[in-house]
């Protein structure tokens, strides 16, 4: 395994922009897009004249970055891609891209639109109906969330555990959203709340998966030596991977103790001067709510199947949600689950804001460190750790 991190340190991420989360949205993508990418570039102390590189995720039903530069109207684009889904894909390339030289400030833009295979009001939005074309496969596979509901049943019986630790986290998000203004639902849910939820795909319910959401998310990525003084602290990258094992296809994964999560933690921790321990900002994928469990487990803080008891040794009840030794948040921003499915965008942007000390109502004191881990099991997980220069 490479140890080898030439990048450590160099790249900031000098913007952020963010449109918030809505369930009600009827702004097309490209607008929302638009309007964060803009909020990125100014955010960054840049100009549109400034962008020579461009990436957008190949999300369904999303917008191409040629078509998001001629709208945002950049002059000159020497590097541009449309990498898969979850986020850190994107991330991973404008960081490599600005590393290399291939461009010099790169935009990093997200779109996410409710789709109408994973919502009852788009699929009912006429303007929205033809995005459904080839998304979900008929007859259903075990790919995508059958794949997860398989996963975390053989979690529940290997580990002998109940579903008490899937509903800690969906708890614990709902609380950290209440925080969150961007965030698309921040109603009050309890774990009686999570077990009343209707069952979707045994043994995982609504409660147990992400949130469909508009919205739009972006970042301005450069040199940490060329990223404009702006007068407040610059988030640096301190390390970026991603990970897969073989046979990565969800039902050909060998077993809970080897997949793409412990390549990527690997990868990881082996590249940063840092590890959990020393993290100030914790942000760990929630798309299903065994995702996290396993994040949490893999990353060394609880033994396989310990994900629970972890949760409720530091459980904050006044506050209901969890605080790692009494300071650290999982997921500050209410995650995939309740600020709304960014694909992990979100988790990076919080843990930027963290680093910056502008979570106002939610930040965690002297954040310096940050460790974002994003995406699941099979072929798209990912990881990165951010320091405060």
């Amino acid at each position: 395994m490479s140890t080898r991190n030439p990048l450590k340190d160099q790249i900031a991420i000098a913007g952020i922009g963010s449109t918030g989360f809505s369930r009600s949205s009827d702004v097309s993508g490209l607008e929302l897009l638009v309007r964060a990418s803009v909020e990125a570039i100014r955010d960054a102390g840049l100009t549109a004249a400034d962008i020579d590189g461009v990436v957008v995720p190949g999300e369904p039903g999303g917008v191409n970055p040629g078509v998001l530069a001629t709208a945002l109207g950049l002059p000159r684009v020497t590097h541009f891609a449309r990498p898969v889904p979850v986020a850190m894909f994107s991330m991973l390339d404008a960081v490599h891209a600005v590393h290399s030289g291939a461009c010099d400030a790169a935009l990093v833009a997200f779109p996410y639109l409710r789709l109408p295979w994973n919502s009852r009001s788009a699929a009912n939005d006429p303007f929205r109906r033809h995005l459904a074309h080839g998304v979900q496969a008929v007859p259903e596979s075990i790919a995508m969330a059958p794949a997860y509901a398989a996963w975390a049943s053989r979690y529940l019986a290997e580990y002998g555990v109940d579903r008490d630790g899937f509903g800690l986290v969906a708890v614990n998000m709902r609380s950290n959203a209440a925080r969150n203004p961007l965030a698309a639902i921040t109603t009050p849910l309890t774990l009686d709340d999570y077990y009343a939820a209707r069952m979707i795909r045994e043994p995982l319910g609504m409660l147990d998966m992400d949130l469909p959401v508009d919205g739009a998310d972006a970042f301005v990525v450069t040199r940490a030596v060329d990223a404009p003084d702006v007068g407040r602290p610059q988030v640096v990258v301190h390390a970026i991977t991603t990970g897969l094992v073989t046979p990565n296809d969800e039902d050909q994964v060998p077993c809970l103790d080897r997949h793409s999560q412990h390549i990527v933690l690997d990868t990881l921790r082996a590249k940063s001067d840092f590890w959990i321990d020393d993290a100030d900002v914790v942000c760990l994928y929630d798309g299903f709510t065994v995702i996290t469990a396993g994040w949490i487990e893999n990353l060394g803080w609880a033994p396989p199947g310990g994900t629970a008891d972890f949760l409720r040794e530091h459980w904050v009840a006044a506050e209901d949600r969890v605080l790692v030794g009494g300071r650290v948040q999982i997921n500050p921003h209410g995650g995939s689950l309740s600020e709304g499915a960014t694909r992990g965008s979100g988790h990076v942007r919080e843990a930027v804001v963290q680093l910056r000390g502008e979570a106002e109502g939610r930040q965690t004191p002297d954040a310096r460190t940050a460790l974002v881990c994003t995406g699941g099991f099979f072929f798209n997980s990912q990881g990165l750790t951010l320091r405060r220069a």
